[in-house]
């Protein structure tokens, strides 16, 4: 019997469940803001962040951070958040954890920094660091 891996739209399930499963403050701040499952980033992507290998990357949120918005303008992209399905599942089996444990934590890092916090805050919020306050 073969297993095919996780198509598409299991990891957009996972995902709206991680969602659904976060605090109600934490929904209220994200918002409409839509999520989006592909199976890569884009070359564009891959070079404007100066990345080699398309499998270091695993979600990105594009956008205006909360706390960078101004209220008289309008925003220069629009705001969503991507989750790369083949990094994630290359991240899932080298961690040898569920794989609603991997979107859940691709998920929050991006949910993070479209709450305004740098790549350093939001690894400290992983608990990647004990620095976090």
């Amino acid at each position: 019997m073969s297993r095919l891996p996780p198509d598409i739209d299991e990891i957009q399930r996972l995902a709206e469940s991680v969602l659904s499963s976060l605090p109600d403050e934490i929904r209220a701040l994200v918002g409409d803001v839509p999520i989006t499952i592909t199976d890569w980033p884009d070359e564009a992507t891959l070079e404007a962040m100066e990345i080699d290998d398309p499998l270091d990357l695993t979600g990105l949120y594009r956008g205006t951070p909360i706390g960078e918005r101004h209220a008289m303008t309008t925003p220069a992209e629009p705001e969503m958040i991507f989750l790369y399905r083949l990094p994630i599942l290359v991240e899932w089996c080298e961690r040898g954890v569920a794989l609603e444990d991997v979107v859940f934590d691709v998920l929050t890092h991006e949910i993070g920094h479209h709450l305004g916090m740098d790549e350093d805050a939001v690894l400290r919020m992983e608990a990647r660091d004990d620095d976090f306050p």
